[in-house]
């Protein structure tokens, strides 16, 4: 009788654990960065420049490595997945983010629930373990929790632009899970940097193309530019972007999607203690008691894991 048993690439624990402490942790405050980085800068500008800025220096990084050329098809494969994964799961974040709050916009992202639905490869797995379904469901609960306390709150735009902005992001995650699970089953034979440099600079020259369709260099002002707007967007550029990235890819490979996609529960946590320490927002007890939710829901993902450690 076969069995199905979920393969993995072999991993250092150590490199493992500071990866998800950089898309647990860095990823939360990116949603605070954001919020600072377009007080300066348009959406579409602002994701041209953060790409270009991570892309440009993998570019440079790769030249340092003297790493292999790429064939054409490599090439254009990961250039379409780029603009999947950051056009869908990023830029949605930044435009949304012009209507809603940045502790709002980290609560949307429903990444573990994409992977479950559409990773097919691990279901004998996710749903043989009682353990993912109930943080995954816990985790939800925590979510639903936290966007009831943040109703009313969310920024000065009207609902409609408001409730777009939710599917919007709804949208971006599905696309950035559709983008993640393709290179996962269908890597290319070049390293993790040369395919990263080629998502990251795709993705920013279509930012481009955008932003100078939607003529926002015309209506950048200097003046509007800050600093704080400009060290948030090196921020977003290189430590969010390239380094956080780059820990995600080696995640994704080595562990699975939906256990790694946890960092969605977490990101909220970092963002609204950002928002209540820096912002100035306002926490009650009850948001407390939906975070505490949502980390008991990591807890049960991650219970298999430890088991199978143990064991």
């Amino acid at each position: 009788m076969l069995c199905f048993k979920m393969v993995t690439m072999p991993y250092n624990n150590t490199k493992v654990i500071l990866s998800f402490a950089a898309i647990y942790i860095v990823w939360g405050s990116t949603f605070y960065g954001v919020h600072l980085a377009l007080q300066s800068f348009p959406p579409f500008l602002l994701s041209t420049l953060r790409f270009l800025i991570a892309g440009g220096l993998l570019f440079i990084y790769c030249i340092i490595r003297k790493e292999k050329m790429p064939l054409m098809a490599d090439i254009r494969k990961n250039a379409i997945c780029g603009v999947i994964i950051f056009i869908g799961g990023v830029v949605s974040v930044v435009w949304s983010q012009q209507y809603i709050s940045s502790s709002l916009a980290s609560i949307i992202i429903t990444t573990p629930f994409w992977f479950v639905l559409l990773d097919k490869k691990q279901w004998p797995y996710y749903f043989s373990s009682k353990w993912i379904i109930a943080g995954l469901l816990t985790g939800l609960v925590g979510v639903i929790l936290l966007v009831g306390f943040k109703k009313g709150s969310a920024g000065s735009s009207n609902e409609y632009m408001q409730l777009f902005s939710i599917i919007t992001m709804i949208c971006g995650s599905f696309l950035w899970v559709s983008g993640s699970l393709y290179l996962k089953y269908k890597p290319s034979s070049n390293s993790a940097y040369v395919n990263a440099c080629i998502q990251l600079l795709s993705a920013g020259i279509t930012c481009l193309c955008i932003s100078l369709f939607c003529h926002e260099p015309q209506q950048l002002s200097v003046s509007n530019i800050h600093a704080s707007g400009i060290w948030a967007t090196l921020y977003l550029g290189i430590v969010s972007t390239m380094i956080t990235f780059m820990a995600y890819i080696y995640l994704i490979k080595v562990k699975p999607p939906a256990i790694v996609s946890t960092y969605s529960y977490v990101n909220p946590l970092v963002a609204v203690l950002l928002g209540c320490g820096l912002a100035g927002e306002k926490i009650t007890p009850l948001q407390i008691a939906a975070l505490v939710i949502i980390l008991c829901g990591v807890l049960f993902v991650n219970i298999p894991k430890y088991k199978n450690q143990k064991t």
